[in-house]
């Protein structure tokens, strides 16, 4: 009770107005010390400026490629990825667990979430480890929230220590309506001798959608095995087929009827369910094994069934409830029968059989021919994702990379000690197949996948993986600091997905050479620097503030279409590059190493760069001022354009100000 005196004395106004107002409601809240700093910390955070490292870039193309790489601070990166505020399709990421090995928090974070430093890792001992971790996260989430289409989906890691925090985060910001479900997949193989009690064999991906009435859920893919069912040994022109069941679970009285079978004149009935297909199309079945059918009352309490025009019928002993099927006696075979028989077993003699079709070469029960071609070209994914969705051994002549009793969980380290060779420092890998499984489920063809916690750069390489074998357009931004003790963006992530790129891997001597196929791809290489003001901007050198304006331009009206910059590195004065439009942007620079001014002259000169590289009108052109107007200029006044472009209007009013 004193403990719970405690956290209300700590409690500000708006907190406790808060929780009394849910806790009136009926509702459930998670309550933690700093709940509302941390609703509102994400306001408080500035964009960076943006460098593009050339030399850390790759296949990029002058800037062209969609796909970034963003070494930085993941809050302060999506501040800064304005222009991609509710363009991202699928968030897919894998957080620190805090496990007291991989979870770093600096304090000073609670007041100034601009502090660049990272803090120390929070260890096992630390009694606010869990507050800490929930502070860290809430406007992680929130910014997530925000980045996402409203079609759009965020699929996020997490074991068993912070689960259940990390749920209650996701119902409160993105709504428990707009769950779309847990997955538990199993990491391991074999237990562990590490627990007294139970051996933890899982863990999970919680899903959510931004509207889950708009998401979209793709089936996956059919396996080979699901394939391997259809085949055509009768030669039918419709292609591979199976013998499926002509009766639907679903009850429907109507077509609970019997049918006569022209092999042997016996009764068939739907069992507990119904006819699948209609009476029509099943009189057109039966009457293609070559005799007329006709319907006629049994008796048996049930619609009229489909009999043989003109023969003897079974004799109905006892009519059961409708759950059940009717008691029928045998008789003779009669005249009618007889030929009937012999009609089907000549159409049988020919191969292709009818679509209704009957067991032991025609004297067994009825069953339905299923065509491939028709059946739904994929698989609904559950909720438990087994051993043989992701494990694979990776050969390297003799010497195969073999899981240990970790199981998957090393699948996904067996990846990346191909990739990069052991010694990485880097021990919290998920599989390739994973990953690529989730970004196929929730992730359109040409959309752009998000990942704030890159780690090794398994989302990047599993992007590209799924482009180069399925044709897709994807592209992927990931997010990873690069500095501090735990500095990987320049170093691992990048140089991972470089050679997912290139083929190349790690042979057994350790010898990097290509071994697999290369991928199609690049990307761009953005680091991110001091805090974004008016002043910062003013003072940028001529490359850095072309960077700047790559990194943050867009059009209201068309930013997909034009708001790629592609780099133009030549000797011009203004021109700086164009983009997909082939629209030409200009940088108006002084001699005096500062930002000038648009007039006539300028103007003139403008025009004769674009003739000269053949730009197309309107000029994008940025400038401090502008005294000469055109119709053919689309003018951005430096600072303030590139301000509002990045989340701030003119006063420097902080990202996210306007209500969501």
């Amino acid at each position: 009770m004193d403990n719970n005196t405690n956290n209300l004395e700590l409690m500000n106004k708006d907190e406790l107005i808060e929780l009394v107002t849910k806790m009136m409601n009926g509702g459930v809240t998670l309550s933690f010390n700093g709940k509302r700093t941390a609703q509102v910390i994400q306001r408080k955070v500035m964009p960076r400026i943006v460098k593009i490292k050339k030399e850390f870039s790759f296949n990029e193309e002058n800037g062209k490629s969609r796909n970034l790489i963003i070494d930085g601070e993941n809050l302060q990166a999506m501040v800064t990825m304005y222009k991609y505020k509710g363009l991202i399709d699928l968030i897919v990421t894998d957080p620190p667990y805090n496990t007291g090995k991989d979870f770093r928090y600096n304090d000073k974070w609670d007041s100034d979430p601009n502090d660049p430093e990272l803090g120390s890792l929070v260890t096992l001992e630390d009694g606010s480890r869990h507050t800490k971790w929930i502070k860290f996260m809430y406007p992680r989430i929130q910014m997530m929230h925000s980045m996402l289409k409203s079609k759009g989906v965020l699929a996020i890691c997490i074991d068993e220590r912070e689960m259940f925090h990390l749920g209650m985060m996701l119902n409160e910001v993105f709504g428990e309506e707009n769950r779309i479900g847990i997955i538990n997949w199993q990491k391991a193989y074999s237990p562990k001798n590490d627990s007294v009690h139970l051996s933890s064999a899982t863990e999970y991906v919680l899903v959510y959608a931004k509207d889950k009435s708009s998401a979209r859920t793709n089936l996956l893919e059919r396996t080979e095995q699901m394939n391997a069912n259809y085949s055509n040994p009768d030669g039918d022109s419709e292609g591979v087929w199976t013998s499926g069941d002509p009766c639907a679970r679903t009850r429907s009285d109507k077509d609970r009827y019997a049918i006569q079978s022209p092999f042997t004149g016996d009764l068939h009935y739907p069992g507990s369910g119904s006819w699948r297909n209609t009476k029509k199309n099943m009189k057109e079945f039966l009457e293609a094994w070559g005799s007329k059918y006709t319907e006629k009352d049994l008796g048996d309490g049930r619609p009229k069934a489909l009999v043989l025009k003109g023969a003897s019928l079974p004799q109905i002993m006892e009519s059961q409830n409708l759950d059940n099927n009717p008691v029928v006696v045998l008789i003779e075979k009669d005249e009618i029968i007889k030929k009937a028989e012999k009609k089907a077993l000549g159409i049988k003699g020919k191969k292709v059989m009818p679509i209704l079709h009957f067991l032991k070469d025609g004297y067994g029960r009825p069953r339905c021919k299923r065509y491939l071609k028709y059946v739904k070209q994929g698989k609904v994914p559950l909720t438990f994702w087994a051993d043989e969705d992701y494990d694979e051994l990776f050969m390297l002549g003799c010497q195969s990379w073999e899981h240990s009793e970790s199981g998957h969980s090393q699948t996904g380290m067996n990846e990346l000690n191909y990739i990069m060779g052991r010694g990485h420092n880097f021990d919290t890998v998920k599989p390739l197949k994973l990953i690529e499984k989730i970004i196929q489920l929730w992730c359109p063809s040409t959309g752009i996948v998000l990942d704030p916690f890159a780690g090794s750069g398994t989302t990047a390489h599993a992007v590209l993986e799924l482009n180069q074998n399925n044709g897709s357009e994807r592209s992927f931004i990931v997010i990873e600091k690069g500095e501090g003790e735990d500095k990987y963006a320049s170093t691992l992530t990048r140089e991972r997905i470089k050679r997912a790129i290139t083929g190349e891997r790690v042979d057994k001597e350790g010898t990097v050479s290509v071994l697999e196929e290369p991928l199609e791809g690049g990307y761009v290489y953005w680091e991110l620097d001091q805090k974004v003001d008016a002043k910062a901007i003013l003072e940028l050198r001529r490359d850095e503030l072309i960077d700047m304006i790559i990194a943050s331009h867009w059009e209201e009206d068309k930013r997909k279409n034009s708001s790629v910059i592609e780099r133009i590195d030549k000797d011009y004065k203004y021109l700086v590059g164009k983009n997909i439009l082939g629209e030409g942007f200009f940088i108006v620079w002084n001699e005096k190493d500062s930002v000038g001014k648009l007039d006539q002259e300028t103007y003139m000169d403008i025009l004769n760069e674009a003739k000269k590289e053949g730009t197309k009108a309107p000029y994008h052109v940025y400038a401090r001022t502008q005294i000469y107007q055109t119709t053919k200029v689309k003018f951005y006044q430096i600072p303030d354009k590139i301000l509002l472009h990045l989340g701030l209007n003119e006063n420097s009013d902080r990202f996210n100000n306007e209500e969501e």
